[in-house]
């Protein structure tokens, strides 16, 4: 894979907004999943200092739920991450964004709303499952 597209934009095809998720690499030492995070780009954008140009990204984090991968799906767990009722929210330089995540809602017993958009699903939800067989390059990350 050379390259992959990585959207946060207010208004997609007419229908709202779009914000992807992406892996943050938080540990390089750290193999796999263990030494990364999710998060879900709300804003790029760029500002110079002293004649540097630092492109950034305005994140919402994603927090592992215990230290290994669930055993019924061999997959990760995230939940959002907060801060007293609001979701934590942090800059981040994009050479920590490694490539887009794909995350599917853990869905619990009950029912899903019938008016429920595929657009408020990351706020839906409570928890997740990082898709590490959403293609080969995610299934080799997300072990």
């Amino acid at each position: 894979m050379r390259r992959e597209r990585i959207r946060s934009t207010p208004q997609w095809r007419k229908h709202g907004p779009r914000r992807d998720c992406a892996f943050v690499v938080e540990n390089q030492a750290e193999h796999g999943f263990r030494g990364m995070s999710v998060v879900r780009i709300r804003l790029f954008f760029s500002f110079t200092h002293d004649g540097i140009d630092y492109p950034c990204a305005l994140v919402d984090w994603f927090k592992k739920v215990g230290r290994s991968p669930d055993i019924q799906t061999g997959m990760w767990i995230v939940e959002p991450e907060m801060q007293g009722r609001y979701r934590f929210t942090t800059i981040v330089h994009l050479d920590t964004l490694l490539r887009g995540a794909h995350l599917i809602p853990v869905y619990g017993s009950a029912f899903i709303p019938v008016g429920l958009r595929y657009i408020h699903s990351l706020d839906a939800f409570k928890a997740f499952h990082v898709n590490k067989y959403a293609d080969h390059h995610a299934n080799e990350i997300a072990f």
